[in-house]
């Protein structure tokens, strides 16, 4: 909830300091508070592809040109002519500081984002994320955590037949050796889920309880429209349009999705070994998050010049103080007490 809430910030503005600020916050919080486990070192390869898709975007807008007019010209490309039906499209031609600004601003946004979302794969462990998942959702839970628990083994099946083969003298590259190191792979693997799944069959996975048929198809309408709800609302809550319509949509569509999950959960009774607990640490992380995402929102008609600094003519963006403010309430987590 603190990683989403610092995305959402993210999407409200193109402003590059408060960008660069919701970086570093997220940035000083992982480094601080993650812990030494396999998931935690993904942050980094976040980060690397948050980078790649700026520059992707930054590519884009030199080759291909920006909808942005501009009169600062940095470099003008070789154009390429193009027919008649590729009007509105052009390859090459004048390169504009305007255009690069927007395409930066833009792509910013975008990186964000994607950094935020490596916060949460770097500092929430998977574990308890899928053993505080609901009921209704106890099958692919399951399947989850039987693939992530055979996920390391597969690895390591590959490299100690890789290390066979190259100790018999024979290629281990290539598509030959790709096939032949696949096989065995594939091979034990499915010795493994055949094995995997009689356990589990005898130990009583699988099995549900005995619900009505109006209960069913209750949970399933109110489940599809919860979605749908929540899918509307992120939408309206994304554009500019959609602000009046995108927080009561959101909201009903949490609702009901809930409300589905819930009945959905009879099918499936079961209880939980030592179920994790909302603690006062807990709550603070995730009211952090969701008072950046609040306040955020809330700075989007006060500061709607400053979220959003323009490139046509070409300013400064400035830094506004209370939505900076606010970014920083993110940093909460680094300050709090570890739980033990």
């Amino acid at each position: 909830m603190w990683a989403l809430g610092l995305g959402t910030a993210a999407t409200r503005t193109t402003n590059p300091l408060l960008l660069a600020l919701l970086l570093t916050t997220s940035a000083y919080v992982v480094l601080t508070c993650r812990p030494n486990t396999p998931w935690s070192r993904s942050y980094s390869a976040f980060f690397k592809l948050a980078l790649a898709v700026l520059l992707i975007r930054l590519f884009f807008v030199v080759a291909l040109g920006s909808p942005i007019p501009g009169t600062h010209v940095i470099v003008t490309l070789p154009e390429v002519p193009l027919p008649d039906w590729a009007q509105g499209i052009r390859l090459g031609g004048r390169v504009t500081a305007e255009g690069v600004l927007f395409a930066l601003y833009d792509g910013l946004r975008l990186a964000t984002l994607l950094v935020c979302v490596g916060a949460a794969n770097a500092l929430a462990s998977p574990s308890r994320l899928l053993k505080s998942l609901p009921g209704a959702l106890y099958e692919a839970g399951v399947a989850v955590v039987v693939a992530l628990t055979f996920a390391p083994r597969l690895i390591a099946d590959v490299q100690r037949l890789r290390a066979a083969r190259r100790l018999r003298g024979r290629p281990d590259r290539g598509l030959r050796g790709l096939l032949q190191v696949a096989l065995p792979v594939l091979e034990g693997a499915l010795e493994r889920s055949v094995a995997l799944a009689a356990a589990m069959d005898a130990r009583g996975y699988g099995r549900t309880a005995d619900v009505p048929a109006p209960v069913r198809r209750t949970t399933a309408v109110l489940t599809l429209g919860g979605l749908l709800g929540v899918c509307a609302g992120t939408y309206g809550l994304l554009t500019a349009a959609g602000g009046t319509y995108g927080l009561p949509v959101l909201v009903a569509g949490v609702v009901a999705a809930l409300a589905g999950l819930r009945l959905g959960g009879r099918r499936s009774p079961r209880t939980r070994y030592r179920p994790d607990r909302w603690t006062a640490r807990a709550c603070l992380v995730a009211g952090s998050g969701v008072a950046v995402a609040a306040l955020m929102i809330a700075a989007g008609s006060a500061e709607a010049e400053a979220l959003h600094p323009g490139v046509v003519p070409l300013v400064a963006p400035t830094l506004p103080l209370w939505p900076a403010a606010a970014v920083l309430l993110g940093l909460l987590p680094a300050f709090l007490p570890r739980e033990r």
